[in-house]
């Protein structure tokens, strides 16, 4: 977006998606409409990028410490906005803004630009912001609090030629204010009209009625002009507030533009695709990406298809940083983007409306809160089961790892079972345990589907590619070799590994390696 009241539009629908898909198509169809007039959309944005924040600036003028900025602020503001209405307006009219209100803003936005000057001070009890032409009285005012040295120079010259006393001088001080200074030599040429104000031992001191004016319009000019100043800013001010509905709306409808057309400009620069809905509630990606990930990555991203039945799962196995929370996060940015009303990262997709999308994914905790990150994580569970519906996504990634390796894998197992019996969501579940994989054949939903891996004389590189079944090894030792964990501490799992996978044990509630202890010395696991 390029405007700050469209930055917090844009959080708010992606926030607050809609469910509506009537309301959804018609986001779809403007965002068809600018991307087919790409002329337009290049002006219409480079306008907006030129409107400040009409709402924050209608704040501050409500507050006595408002200041002539804030008003010019608001002008451009105005022009701008309407500018970029008016560029939609060719395309279809769209605006909610009645002709009316329009041309009251236009009027608005002149008086003020030409009210104001280009650079007011930001202390407006000083004076200097209205520009001269506003009023007869402030002209005057602002001429001699701005002129008065060139006023007094002129009746100077002016009483010097009636007179013809070329030493005559006009002076101030702060005891007698203006006066007319002449020397004794031309004192007997001052003429009758000449006040006499003091006599010195070389020269006289008059005053005249026009001088006395003139000190007078002169002394109290400034703080006359400074007290007009404010009632014309104050006037101006009032008047700007009173078209507080027409500016918010004006606001509101450009904020949408900016959205609008921020979607349009994404859509055409990354290549995004206008979703499909089904009313028979399955999905079909093509090609989908990670809008987030894909601008880190650039060329390196690999897209993946993703197809799901109504009520599908899709169990997701493998390592870590294969990308099965990356695959897991795109679907649900995915449809909070579609439903928002954007288009997709996709060359092609359907997707159903969605009432609710819930995710469990990361680990966390609430110190503070007395809450581990295993409680976090079943709270948020819990609140996952007692919501969703047959209408919801569901994403839960390596549920049940907080805790011993049996407990978990049974709660894994139990949610699971109970979303595909008892809710009937769209559900997205990643885990580490590979026995959930034989639930495949109790439930017709679960698609079991991993990220592929290549292995080559023990190394390993993640291809990122979705594929059909489980994986068959988590690589877990592998990866933490690759995070760089000491050479000694990976020769030691790898030997307890390979006691693990040669060896029959009873299950247990947790499993104890110090058995293998007994049988592998540390010092054999590292020689190994």
């Amino acid at each position: 977006t390029h405007t700050s009241a469209g930055s917090r539009l844009l959080r708010q629908w992606l926030s607050f998606p809609l469910i509506d898909q009537k309301n959804i198509e018609e986001r779809f169809d403007k965002i068809d409409l600018w991307r087919s007039n790409l002329t337009e959309l290049k002006r219409v944005r480079q306008v907006l990028s030129q409107m400040g924040d009409i709402e924050r600036r209608l704040t501050k003028i409500s507050q006595p410490q408002c200041n002539g900025r804030d008003l010019l602020a608001i002008a451009g503001s105005i022009r701008a906005g309407l500018s970029a209405l008016e560029i939609g307006h060719h395309l279809k009219p769209m605006t909610k803004i009645e002709a009316g209100a329009i041309d009251s803003l236009h009027k608005i936005s002149q008086k003020i630009e030409t009210t104001l000057v280009e650079e007011p001070p930001l202390a407006i009890k000083q004076g200097y912001i209205i520009r001269q032409g506003v009023s007869a009285e402030l002209d005057e005012l602002i001429m001699l609090s701005t002129h008065s040295q060139s006023l007094l120079e002129q009746m100077e010259a002016d009483e010097r030629e009636k007179t013809g006393i070329s030493s005559l001088k006009i002076r101030y001080n702060n005891v007698f204010g203006y006066y007319i200074e002449i020397t004794n030599t031309h004192k007997d040429k001052a003429p009758s009209h000449y006040q006499r104000k003091q006599t010195l031992a070389n020269a006289e001191r008059y005053c005249t009625d026009a001088l006395i004016e003139l000190e007078r319009k002169v002394l109290t000019a400034q703080t006359k002009r400074a007290d007009l100043e404010c009632e014309y800013f104050e006037t101006l001010r009032r008047e700007i507030l009173s078209k507080n509905s027409e500016l918010i709306l004006l606001a509101h409808e450009c904020s949408e533009l900016d959205v609008i057309t921020g979607f349009a400009w994404l859509a055409l620069e990354e290549k995004y695709v206008r979703p499909t809905f089904s009313t028979a509630r399955q999905m079909s990606l093509k090609s989908s990406r990670h809008p987030v990930v894909e601008q880190t990555v650039k060329k390196n991203f690999v897209p993946n298809d993703i197809e799901m039945k109504p009520g599908g799962c899709l169990l997701l196995t493998g390592p870590n940083m294969a990308g099965k929370s990356t695959l897991m996060r795109q679907v649900a940015l995915t449809t909070i983007l579609a439903q928002a009303g954007c288009f997709v990262p996709a060359d092609g997709a359907i997707l159903p409306v969605y009432d609710a999308i819930f995710t469990r994914i990361g680990a966390s905790d609430q110190l503070s809160e007395g809450l581990s990150t295993f409680m976090v994580e079943m709270t948020e569970t819990a609140a996952m089961l007692k919501n969703a519906t047959s209408k919801s996504l569901v994403i839960l990634d390596e549920v049940g790892r907080g805790t011993s390796t049996f407990d978990g894998m049974c709660l894994a197992q139990s949610i699971l079972e109970h979303l595909l019996s008892d809710v009937g969501p769209m559900t997205f579940f990643a885990t580490h345990y590979h026995e959930l994989t034989q639930l495949e054949n109790n439930f017709a939903q679960i698609q079991n589907a991993h990220m592929t891996v290549a292995e080559k004389d023990g190394q390993i590189r993640f291809l990122h590619t979705l594929v059909r079944g489980p994986a068959k090894k988590s690589y877990g030792i592998q990866v933490a070799e690759l995070a760089g964990l000491p050479s000694v501490v990976v020769r030691r799992a790898k030997g307890l590994l390979k006691q693990i996978e040669s060896q029959k044990y009873e299950a247990t509630s947790q499993l104890s390696l110090m058995d293998l202890d007994q049988e592998l010395p540390p010092t054999a696991a590292l020689q190994e």
